[in-house]
C-alpha cells in the first residue's frame, strides 16, 4: 500500500473511465444511485488496472525489461459503506521470484479496519445486527452483511475501542474536575471516572467492573489512572454521589489535594425519599434555594434551619440532610461563577453517559463472553464522549483552579501542624 501511495503521489496521468452513453441511460432509468454505484465499481476496477499496467506494462505489448507479468483475473471485493462489493482483480507475478505481487490499491480499497469502523458507528447510532442487511445493503451483489458477519466485525471493533479507552495516556491532560459514579448495569456493578479539562472538555478516563461499588474496586480504578499518567498530587475537584467507598479511595490517593463535592441532586433525592410526596416538594425547593446561594455560610444557615424543621416532622430525613452536608457546599466555598458551579455540583454529566449506554445495550438480547458487557459499555462511553459539548461556564475554570490552589496552600501548614502535635504528644501506656 505504501508503494502504491508513493506511485500515486508522483503520477500525473489522470485515470480515465470510459462508459457508454446507452449504458448510462439504462442505469439512469433505474435511479441515479444505481448509476453512481455502478460507476464507482468501474472506477475502482480501472484504478486496479492502472496500477497493474504500471507494474507489468501495457497489456499485449512486448517489453523485454518488464519485471512482472499478468496472471489472469479473479473475483475480489472492496469495502463500501460497511459492505463487501465484488470487483474483478487483476493478478500479477514476479519474473524474478515467481510469486504473486499484491496490488497496493486493492489493499487500500479492502481495508478491514474501514469495515469494522463502519459497522461500529452504525451500531452506535441504533442499527441492530438483525436489520443491518435491510438498511445498509445498497449494491445488489454486495455480501458480508449477514447478522453473524456483522456481529464478528462489531466484536473486533468494540474490543479495539475498549482497549483504546483503557490504555490511552492521560499524562498530557490537565484534568481539574473528576466525576466518579457507580451504577448497576445489566446485572453487574460498574464504576466510571470522567474528567473535565481546563477547557471544559469532558473525557472518559476509565471504567471498572466489580461485584459492588466498594473501596477496592474504586481504588484499583484510580491506581490504573495513575499508571496511565494522571497525577493525584495536584488540587482537583472530585464529584461523587455520596458513597463512602468512593470517598475513601479518593482520599487514599489524593489526600489533601482532593476537594470533594457531594452531588447535590443525589442529596436532595436521598432526603426526599424519606418524605411523603406532598412534603417532598417544599423540601426540594428549599434545598435548591440553599444550594444556589452565593455564600457558603448563608447556605449552611438555610440548611440548618431546614434541619430544625425536619427534626419535628421526620428525624430520618433530618439525619439524611445533615450527613455529609459540608461536602455538598464545597463549590460554594471555592467561589466560582454560577454557570460553572451548576455544572460541577452534580454527577449529571456522567449519568447522561449511562443513559447512552443503556439505550445502545438495550438492543442486546443475549450476553455472551466475559468481556461482552465491558465492550458494549466502553463503546457507548466513547460514542457519548464524541458527542459531548463543553460544560457550561468553562470560561471560569481558571478561577476554580486558582481557588483550589489557594485553599490547598492553606491546608499544607495545617496538616504539618497536626503532624507535629501528634508526634510531640506524650504516649499513653496501655
Amino acid at each position: 500500500m505504501k508503494k502504491f501511495e508513493d506511485w500515486a503521489q508522483g503520477n500525473r496521468e489522470p485515470i480515465q473511465l470510459q462508459f457508454g452513453t446507452p449504458d448510462m441511460l439504462e442505469m439512469a432509468k433505474q435511479g441515479l444511485g444505481e448509476l453512481l454505484r455502478h460507476l464507482g465499481k468501474l472506477f475502482i476496477e480501472q484504478v486496479l488496472e492502472t496500477e497493474a499496467a504500471g507494474i507489468a506494462g501495457p497489456r499485449s505489448k512486448a517489453q523485454a525489461e518488464r519485471s512482472a507479468y499478468r496472471w489472469g483475473r479473479e473475483k475480489g471485493y472492496c469495502v463500501v459503506d460497511g459492505q463487501k462489493v465484488p470487483v474483478a482483480r487483476p493478478r500479477l507475478r514476479s519474473k524474478a521470484h515467481n510469486q504473486e505481487i499484491p496490488l497496493g490499491s486493492y489493499e487500500l480499497f479492502q481495508r478491514a479496519s474501514l469495515l469494522e469502523e463502519s459497522v461500529w458507528h452504525k451500531i452506535m447510532h441504533g442499527l441492530t445486527m438483525r436489520n443491518y442487511r435491510e438498511v445498509v445493503q445498497q449494491f445488489s451483489d454486495a455480501y458480508g452483511v449477514d447478522k453473524s458477519t456483522v456481529s464478528e466485525h462489531f466484536v473486533e471493533a468494540s474490543r479495539k475501542k475498549l482497549e483504546m479507552l483503557m490504555t490511552r495516556s492521560l499524562s498530557e491532560l490537565a484534568i481539574d474536575v473528576m466525576m466518579i459514579d457507580g451504577t448497576v448495569f445489566k446485572g453487574f456493578s460498574l464504576v466510571v471516572a470522567m474528567g473535565i479539562d481546563r477547557f471544559g472538555h469532558k473525557i472518559v478516563l476509565g471504567l471498572r467492573q466489580g461485584a459492588t461499588e466498594n473501596a477496592a474496586v474504586v481504588g484499583e480504578l484510580l491506581s490504573e489512572l495513575a499508571e496511565r499518567g494522571l497525577k493525584f498530587d495536584q488540587p482537583r475537584l472530585y464529584l461523587v454521589d455520596g458513597g463512602r467507598a468512593i470517598r475513601r479511595a479518593i482520599i487514599d490517593h489524593a489526600g489533601d489535594a482532593a476537594f470533594i463535592q457531594r452531588c447535590q441532586v443525589h442529596k436532595i433525592r436521598n432526603v426526599c425519599e424519606h418524605l411523603e410526596e406532598n412534603e417532598g416538594h417544599a423540601v426540594r425547593y428549599k434545598m435548591r434555594c440553599a444550594y444556589l446561594m452565593d455564600d457558603e455560610a448563608d447556605a449552611k444557615l438555610a440548611l440548618q434551619k431546614l434541619y430544625g424543621e425536619l427534626m419535628e416532622a421526620n428525624p430520618s430525613a433530618a439525619a439524611s440532610l445533615m450527613e455529609g452536608m459540608e461536602e455538598t457546599l464545597t463549590v460554594l466555598n471555592l467561589r466560582m461563577g454560577k454557570k460553572l458551579m451548576r455544572s460541577v455540583s452534580s454527577t449529571n454529566g456522567i449519568e447522561s453517559s449511562f443513559s447512552v449506554a443503556d439505550r445502545i445495550c438495550r438492543q442486546v438480547k443475549r450476553w455472551q463472553g466475559s468481556d461482552h458487557r465491558l465492550r458494549c459499555v466502553g463503546s457507548a462511553m466513547l460514542f457519548a464522549e464524541s458527542r459531548w459539548n463543553r460544560v457550561h461556564g468553562y470560561q471560569q475554570m481558571g478561577a476554580l483552579v486558582s481557588s483550589m490552589k489557594a485553599a490547598y496552600a492553606r491546608r499544607i501548614p495545617q496538616q504539618q501542624a497536626a503532624i507535629r502535635r501528634q508526634v510531640s504528644a506524650p504516649s499513653v501506656p496501655t
